[in-house]
């Protein structure tokens, strides 16, 4: 069994040079008229953040930052394919009977969603009732500071067993999740995969279709004849913009990753709109500062697996084996599990 090791953050002084020099000659794009958000990151929003990150932002300092957490790295191989070195943030709790939890992000995020809640986990809270978490946060295959696969095929059930068997490697043999995005899924997968195991999950991306009469007709006799509260409503119309306005991405992703992964990997002020897009649409009224989004892009520039690794992800969960995982199979009800939900203010 491979052993788990502490993990230092130490990106080569080359790659921050030749980041330098790409950041330096960088060309942008015209623009049309008062825009704005219409057509995508707006241009004096990407100009003004490319010479920050070129002027003033510090990675060095981030990644000191970053290695004064509980970092560690362990090699995990999924049936049937390499095994990968797998970098993860494990924070104990002090408390005797804390809960194992897995917190699993997604994209175009990373391990560190974690880090602001890693202090309210890792004790209990006022109530009685509110328990202390062990807390293990890893950066996804493919993301972050960990291996991805050189093999087609790793779908959600590699990233599932991927996980779990993490959670077994630290001597976590029942354990919940919570996640976010792809994370969600993952998890989700974990609950359908191995219910024995994962007790329950909580999940920030709910996902769901409307009742069945052949499946559950009580339920949807109930849908038809409630109407929908004002919430809802606003909930469905974000959904209709999302759809509408908002997936260009997740087609492209899910489709042809290898050809956009060319452009992300050449071009930092590429993958900067990229990303910096999704920050700004999919976090309501949150104030990212420069040194958020910086930190935020650089954890895909310089990433262990290359950029274009993260983007696979999208393909392989909507082309899975015949035995695979299909993304629509983490929307169903999953037995055994217990769920809860977050909804957030759009």
């Amino acid at each position: 069994m491979s052993s788990i090791e502490p993990f230092t953050v130490s990106v080569p002084d080359s790659e921050l040079e030749r980041l330098a020099t790409k950041l330096s000659t960088a060309s942008f794009p015209d623009e049309l008229e008062n825009s704005d958000w219409d057509y995508g990151a707006p241009l004096s929003h990407v100009k003004r953040l490319t010479t920050y990150w070129k002027d003033q932002f510090d990675w060095r300092k981030v990644e000191s930052k970053i290695n004064e957490l509980p970092n560690y790295r362990v090699r995990i191989q999924a049936e049937g394919f390499e095994a990968l070195n797998i970098h993860f943030v494990h924070q104990k709790s002090n408390v005797v009977d804390a809960i194992p939890l897995l917190f699993c992000h997604g994209w175009p995020g990373n391990f560190l969603e974690v880090v602001k809640l890693l202090p309210l986990l890792a004790k209990p809270g006022s109530g009685k009732s509110t328990p202390a978490f062990h807390i293990v946060a890893p950066s996804i295959p493919g993301y972050g500071f960990s291996e991805g696969t050189k093999k087609k095929g790793f779908g959600l059930a590699q990233y599932a067993e991927t996980c779990h068997k993490l959670m077994q490697k630290l001597g976590y043999e029942k354990y919940v999740t919570q996640g976010g995005d792809w994370g969600s899924m993952i998890t989700r997968t974990m609950g359908k995969l191995y219910p024995e195991f994962c007790r329950a999950s909580h999940i920030n991306l709910p996902r769901g279709m409307k009742p069945s009469f052949f499946s559950n007709p009580i339920l949807a006799i109930q849908h038809f004849l409630t109407p929908y509260s004002e919430a809802e409503k606003r909930g469905l119309g974000r959904t209709q913009w999302f759809t509408q306005q908002g997936s260009g991405y997740r087609v492209l992703q899910a489709t042809k990753p290898q050809t956009l992964g060319y452009a992300l990997a050449d071009s930092p002020v590429g993958l900067l709109a990229w990303i910096y897009e999704k920050l700004h649409d999919w976090t309501d009224n949150y104030e990212w500062t420069p040194e958020e989004v910086l930190t935020w892009v650089s954890i895909y520039w310089f990433s262990t697996a290359g950029v274009a690794a993260a983007q696979r992800i999208y393909y392989e969960a909507t082309h899975p084996s015949p035995d695979g995982v299909h993304r629509t199979m983490t929307e169903q009800y999953i037995p055994h599990v217990k769920l809860g939900l977050a909804y957030f203010p759009m």
